[in-house]
């Protein structure tokens, strides 16, 4: 099991750093493979010694070796996170290699959409389609049984966020309809506890804005609701119904 965690936690932290490659690239329809990695500043390609994630950040103090430029400590902190997602799933799933491997990718999924989101507003077709295709096919390799849950809970889960888009256009958008469902068929019948705390998350945030800003200044603030989704898929993965009861019983 240690060996196991030890494994997930290198992968994670690569993959971490491939995300923050897909992070900056993706949403300016940059080549993922072509130009490597370099610097924004100089433009200086990225030695490997000064490519490994988290230690090379640290060793270089957060700054490029050749300009001397500040490097963003997004970096180390996306790198970082994925680890522990991809530890926690491993520890939290062991056993079930379906919920397991379904869990990675979801978390891995959220990792790239929240950043992209936060800074352009977006949630692209580009991660959500790929990622719902790749859901039932895993389900069929691990858990065939699993998969019409998981497609009943796709569509669901985008129908309900489909009608909300549509009844109020100015706070939902279709990226969040497509990513609901996206994660429908990562957590079948979970993704109710997901868009529950999505759902609460993005109403006390509304609130503080309102409360902060004024109630018309507040309403026209635009918050992306991505990473409210993202925090609750992560939360359904591993709290998600013991969660919810929780907040039920305070009621």
């Amino acid at each position: 099991m240690l060996l196991v965690i030890a494994f997930a936690a290198v992968t994670g932290l690569a993959v971490g750093s491939f995300l923050n490659v897909v992070v900056w690239r993706l949403p300016r329809g940059e080549s993922l493979n072509h130009p490597g990695s370099h610097c924004p500043g100089c433009g200086h390609a990225v030695r490997p010694r000064d490519n490994v994630p988290v230690v090379s950040w640290l060793v270089l103090r957060g700054r490029c070796r050749d300009c001397a430029n500040p490097i963003s400590a997004r970096y180390p902190l996306l790198e970082a996170v994925t680890a522990l997602l991809w530890v926690a799933v491993v520890a939290a799933k062991w056993g079930d290699a379906a919920a397991m491997v379904l869990g990675i990718v979801l978390v891995t999924l959220m990792v790239a959409v929240v950043p992209i989101d936060l800074d352009h507003r977006l949630i692209l077709n580009k991660l959500t389609y790929p990622a719902a295709v790749l859901a039932p096919i895993i389900g069929l390799l691990l858990d065939p049984g699993f998969v019409p849950e998981q497609l009943i809970a796709g569509v669901a889960a985008g129908g309900f966020f489909l009608v909300a888009a549509h009844v109020y256009p100015a706070g939902m958008w279709l990226g969040d309809v497509k990513l609901a469902a996206v994660m429908g068929v990562y957590l079948g019948r979970g993704v109710d506890h997901a868009l529950f705390v999505a759902l609460i998350a993005g109403v006390v945030v509304g609130l503080v804005v309102i409360a902060r800003q004024g109630r018309e200044r507040g309403r026209k603030v635009q918050v992306p609701f991505g990473p409210f989704l993202a925090l609750g898929a992560v939360l359904a993965i591993f709290v998600g119904e013991d969660l919810v009861d929780s907040y039920l019983d305070t009621f």
